[in-house]
């Protein structure tokens, strides 16, 4: 905590404009530290999926099926323990560089820690590292984001960082399955630490610039901009307008630094306004927001439906259609590649016309593909089906997001972390309870699949019906009274 105090009190006191001022105060330049923040995220947790059980198995373990499942039960662990402390501390201290920054610092030291564990019981307690590292860069990630962008475009650039949770685990499972292959089990860790270091420069460059702590290029944050700068340098320094350009912020007569000043209150109504409360009266608040239960039940449902997936479709490709390991790579990167379109289109569908609708279809037109998977005529039927299922059904994540940062902007005492670990912590909670269900209902029934199908279109369903009641400003089921109810007082 010193070393914190310490580094605002020489930020602070700095002369001198920090370097690239321009462009990393920028919201498109924080999209895209934050989506590389998420991409990095994914790859530690998805390049050790295809390559874990073998390394198991060397090192003289039985059971590995079940072994794996636990590290990965770990890593959701990690990320539990984690969510709400570090949200309270980004919102109590207002900080959020340094604990994105330290986020990518403990998954490095936590892919290091995995690399070289000679026992099972330290690669658990890697994974669980690893979950209080992906917690940081989620949640302060996302609430750094919310910070630096207008309301209006929110969704769009949340949706842009999205990409970057899809790009990982497009990445991941291919990269590690041929880096073990060729380089044995510290190949896979040895890229993404050089991925990690070079991209983001999180490990030997987070700090720079007499403790200037950013991640990745060293993004700043965007209301720190003034207290980088003294008076006159803020008077003559560039910030980000409304359309990500930079412009000047004022000068040395009145008339510009009344523009600066109109400038900083039109910046402050997007910022939820510091009012620091404890872990009780946010929950408590949280729970009594019906938008922020319903985005927070429909990223549990996303969790659940995602996850309950990955152990079970290997075995089922194999079962029917006798897929080996090559092969059921592939169909997985069929079924994550559209969601690098999906969560950006969203995102800007919401901003134009709000999140009630876009969820809504999203949701309906994800339905009828969970029954079409249960088909076994054709594998090209069920790898098309896959791939639109996972399109539409990542496609709520941005409008979520957006419902989440709505809730932190109208209520004065919550912040944009505090929501977001919400969303980590029940998204947490049902990535890990979907592999247990699905496992168990694959090995313990003769049609596993269907039953998982049929499971995951319930849930898609429920998801439906409470969207339409809940989401946005204006849900669509009060849209549709409000409707009737006026063509009924007209026929009369």
């Amino acid at each position: 905590m010193l070393g914190l105090k310490a580094l605002t009190m020489a930020t602070s006191d700095r002369k001198t404009p920090p370097i690239g001022l321009k462009w990393r105060s920028s919201y498109w330049f924080i999209t895209f530290v934050v989506s590389l923040g998420l991409a990095t995220d994914m790859l530690v947790y998805s390049i050790i999926v295809p390559v874990m059980p073998f390394h198991l198995e060397e090192l003289g373990y039985d059971g590995v099926s079940g072994l794996s499942g636990w590290l990965l039960f770990a890593f959701s662990a990690g990320l539990l323990i984690a969510t709400f402390p570090a949200a309270m501390f980004s919102e109590r201290y207002d900080a959020r560089q340094s604990p994105l920054v330290l986020g990518v610092i403990i998954l490095v030291g936590s892919q290091i820690m995995l690399m070289e564990a000679p026992v099972y019981w330290l690669m658990v307690l890697a994974r669980v590292l690893q979950g209080v590292g992906s917690t940081c860069v989620w949640v302060v990630g996302m609430a750094l984001i919310c910070d630096a962008t207008p309301k209006e475009i929110v969704a769009r650039q949340i949706g842009l960082a999205m990409s970057g949770f899809s790009l990982g685990v497009v990445v991941g499972p291919p990269a590690g399955g041929a880096l073990y292959e060729r380089f044995g089990f510290r190949g896979p860790f040895i890229f993404w630490n050089n991925y990690g270091r070079c991209g983001s420069n999180c490990a030997a460059h987070c700090c720079r610039e007499e403790g200037c702590i950013e991640m990745g290029c060293r993004s700043i944050e965007g209301d720190e901009t003034r207290r980088q700068c003294s008076p006159d340098q803020a008077a003559n320094a560039t910030v980000p307008d409304e359309n990500g350009a930079n412009v000047q912020a004022g000068g040395a007569d009145e008339k510009a630094s009344a523009g600066l000043a109109e400038s900083e209150k039109e910046k402050q109504e997007n910022v939820p306004r510091e009012k620091p409360l404890s872990l009780l009266p946010v929950l408590g608040r949280l729970c009594r927001s019906p938008r922020a239960m319903n985005a927070s039940f429909m990223a549990l449902v996303y969790g659940i439906v995602y996850s309950c997936q990955e152990p079970t479709l290997p075995l089922h490709l194999q079962d029917v259609w006798s897929f080996q390991s090559g092969d059921t790579g592939l169909v997985f990167l069929a079924g994550v590649v559209p969601t690098l379109f999906s969560s950006p289109l969203t995102g800007y569908i919401s901003d134009r016309f709000g999140t009630a609708w876009i969820t809504l279809a999203c949701l309906l037109l994800s339905l009828p593909w969970w029954i079409v998977m249960i088909v076994e005529l054709n594998v090209v039927l069920f790898i098309a089906s896959f791939s639109i299922e996972n399109l539409f059904t990542s496609g709520i994540l941005s409008p979520l997001m957006s419902e989440l940062a709505a809730v932190a902007r109208e209520d004065e005492g919550i912040g944009y972390a505090h929501v977001y670990a919400a969303f980590n912590l029940v998204f947490g909670i049902g990535s890990a309870v979907g592999p247990i269900i699905g496992g168990q209902v694959y090995d313990n029934s003769r049609r596993g699949w269907m039953i998982i199908c049929i499971l995951s279109a319930g849930l898609v369903a429920v998801g439906m019906v409470v969207s339409s009641i809940y989401t946005g400003e204006e849900p669509v089921v009060k849209r549709l009274l409000r409707a009737m109810k006026r063509d009924k007082s007209r026929s009369g």
